[in-house]
């Protein structure tokens, strides 16, 4: 089926990121109907976008899925511009050439489903209210099945019955996962990085402080900030949960390393507003934040990562990992701390047709998912050079 695509100019809620229909930056839009809840009830009229690099083969065998984690979204590699605040997040994988050859490769990346770059999320309209306003606390409740559901839905919309490779890192390593679970005869190959088979009790911990600094803000308004003027969003708040976010992205190792107690340039921190250098570092990747994510899509996301769980009603993980039926890669970080090495270890002995957990040595924590490009290119060839298999019976 062709897709729908719209080309509406977007308009940037209080919190600084884009509605759904922003067309600058390469996306491309399509409508994907209604997608029914996990939980129970159901989206109506849900958008996706996403951006696709090189040409889907006459047979179609040729498609590959990139997703993305928490704050990223479909600008897998490119410069930042219009519509792009950022650069790809994953810049020097995708092209010709590349380790994601798009001579030979079809590689779409797909905004998630609850975000806040294009794909319907919390700042999109709402179609049930009488004025087009945003859903804010209306959007409901979502769980990564739902995402995968709305992915699921959009590789239809793409003529895409098969996917030659599904990979993701974090939480596009829980989709990726779930993928492989809800639809392993149309995933060939999986590559899961820094993830888990199942959110554990300390980071649904750490996401709790995340969610409670955002509802804490005195600008959240309870979800419903968009009507607020230009500014006067939850960012506060925002840029609190990224602080504590990033501080588990990275290992102590390199935070004690690169800042000790070292004070910001030109600021005394014992005493007055000065701060010690590491603050300065939280305070920009929270600025930066701030500028281009939505509040509302963070909570929803956070929230949804809290709700993965391979072995939800599959008769536990081991049980869910088992239904994988693709030629596996997985690859931890050995110096994170937030999704262990020992976490990506379960999800590797637990799938039958799947290679000895690849562990990436780097110092940068949960990050070396995304800093570590090399590496990670490496495991990309190395999986995508073994010979097409035939698809396996599901479990």
């Amino acid at each position: 089926m062709s897709t729908q695509e719209v080309s509406v100019p977007a308009v940037p809620p209080a919190s600084g990121a884009w509605r759904a229909g922003d067309s600058r930056g390469g996306r491309k839009f399509s409508r994907i109907g209604n997608v029914t809840l996990e939980r129970g009830g159901r989206l109506d009229d849900v958008e996706m976008a996403y951006e696709t690099w090189g040409t889907l083969s006459p047979t179609g065998d040729n498609a590959v899925l990139v997703l993305h984690a928490l704050t990223g979204d479909s600008h897998v590699t490119g410069d930042a511009g219009p519509g792009h605040p950022t650069p790809g997040w994953w810049n020097g994988l995708i092209g010709p050439g590349r380790e994601l050859d798009t001579d030979r490769w079809f590689v779409v990346a797909p905004n998630v489903l609850g975000g806040c770059q294009g794909s319907t999320g919390p700042s999109s309209p709402d179609p049930g209210s009488a004025d087009g306003s945003p859903y804010g606390s209306r959007f409901p409740y979502i769980t990564v099945r739902d995402q995968v559901t709305a992915e699921v839905a959009l590789s239809d919309r793409l003529g895409i019955d098969r996917w030659a490779l599904v990979v993701g890192g974090s939480m596009g390593g829980m989709r990726a996962l779930e993928w492989a679970v809800m639809e392993p005869e149309r995933v060939e190959r999986l590559f899961v990085l820094a993830s888990t088979a199942a959110a554990t009790g300390d980071q649904i911990a750490w996401c709790s402080a995340q969610m409670m600094a955002i509802r804490c803000d005195a600008n959240f308004h309870g979800g419903d900030y968009y009507g607020a003027g230009p500014g006067e969003g939850p960012h506060n708040g925002l840029g609190v949960a990224r602080r504590i976010a990033h501080t588990t992205y990275r290992s102590e190792a390199e935070i004690n390393l690169r800042f000790g107690r070292l004070p910001q340039p030109g600021e005394n921190p014992l005493g007055g507003d000065g701060r010690f250098a590491v603050e300065s570092y939280l305070d920009h990747h929270a600025d930066k934040l701030t500028h281009r994510f939505d509040a509302n899509s963070y909570l929803v996301l956070t929230q949804t990562m809290n709700s993965h769980d391979v072995g939800r009603g599959r008769g536990g993980v081991a049980a869910g990992l088992g239904r994988v039926t693709a030629r596996t890669a997985i690859a931890a970080i050995s110096s994170d701390r937030l999704y262990t090495p020992g976490q990506n270890a379960e999800i590797a002995a637990g799938i039958p047709d799947c290679a000895p957990l690849r562990v990436i040595d780097s110092p940068y924590g949960h990050d070396g998912f995304l800093v570590e490009v090399e590496r990670v290119g490496e495991i990309l060839v190395e999986l995508l050079g073994e010979p097409a298999q035939p698809a396996l019976a599901t479990h």
